[in-house]
């Protein structure tokens, strides 16, 4: 049997793989006839000695591989590596759809491009699912089936919030909404709820101080960062969010110089929250490069200052939100 998962929701590839396991009979047999592979260094020889192995006093056995396919995703390649890649491709395609009766092989892919030669091989050979990252209406829905499964209900301006906030993480998702069954204990869970509890709340307080740097609001910059202390936001946590921010901001505009469109450049970012994308292209739209990379420079000196024991950690951050925001 050969299963193919594909996508960027890891979660639902993950519950899927959790149910292929559970179809085939008793668990503590399969542990011991489960096998895991990194399909980035995966030789055929490596492929067929453990698809060919007798499982152990079971009649199956499991394996399965994380990264085969995107081996041969459609790149610009010198000539000898094309050549390579399309007979690599070929041994695996020809080998895999004859592997024993006895092993069900899994493979495992992020999301993949129409071209990609494996794959296109394999997909008739194989139960095929696909998990892009949820989004927009089916996000929604996701959200209250998970909230139901927590046993709690949610609000319809709750539900939006979560969405905006965390997007289509589905890992963060499942964490934050059981955080939130277990806060509200019985009663219906309220925007208020998400916008005091759900950690991403703090990745919102670190856009809002962003903003105040670059706009030089030293006061409303120097409240955001004071606030963000006080809830408890570690100094070096905060650094690099700032950090991750600015290099976000200046990856953004040079994408939008190559005129990407906003899906490709929420790939490229690795985004899955709607709201942090919109954060992230509204201030790559204002703000001079220039000014980006001064930024960026000087959260660096500050990284290397708090690590050579020059100052501690929340007087660099204050001294750093006070000097940019004199620069500008």
């Amino acid at each position: 049997m050969l299963y193919i998962l594909l996508g960027q929701d890891d979660f639902s590839r993950r519950q899927v793989l959790e149910e292929i396991k559970r179809g085939m009979g008793d668990q503590t047999l399969l542990a011991t006839n489960t096998t895991t592979l990194d399909g980035h260094q995966l030789s055929l020889d490596q492929l067929k000695t453990t698809c060919e192995t007798a499982p152990f006093l079971a009649e199956k056995r499991l394996v399965i591989v994380n990264g085969l396919l995107v081996r041969f995703e459609p790149k610009n390649k010198s000539r000898q590596r094309v050549k390579t890649a399309a007979n690599d491709y070929k041994s695996f395609a020809a080998y895999i759809p004859t592997i024993p009766e006895s092993t069900t092989l899994v493979l495992v892919d992020g999301r993949l491009k129409s071209g990609n030669s494996l794959l296109r091989e394999l997909s008739t050979k194989a139960k095929v699912k696909n998990f892009p990252l949820l989004r927009n209406e089916a996000l929604r829905q996701w959200i209250k089936q998970q909230v139901k499964q927590e046993g709690a209900s949610i609000s319809p301006e709750a539900v939006n919030l979560l969405a905006k906030l965390i997007g289509g993480n589905l890992w963060t998702m499942a964490n934050e909404i059981s955080k939130l069954a277990l806060f509200t204990l019985g009663r219906r869970i309220e925007a208020a709820d998400v916008k005091g509890l759900v950690s991403f709340s703090q990745e919102a307080n670190v856009f809002a101080m962003v903003d105040a740097i670059l706009e030089s609001r030293v006061g409303v910059a120097e409240q955001s960062l004071g606030r963000l202390l006080e809830s408890g936001a570690a100094s070096a946590y905060l650094l690099v969010m700032l950090s991750r921010q600015v290099r976000m901001i200046v990856l953004a505009k040079e994408m939008m110089g190559q005129r990407k469109s906003e899906a490709e450049i929420q790939d490229g970012l690795g985004l899955t929250s709607e709201f942090a994308l919109r954060k992230v292209l509204g201030q790559a739209g204002r703000y001079p490069m220039g000014q980006i990379m001064d930024i960026y420079r000087k959260l660096l000196e500050t990284d290397l200052a708090i690590k050579t024991g020059k100052y501690n950690g929340e007087l660099a951050l204050n001294l750093l939100v006070a000097e940019l925001c004199q620069r500008r």
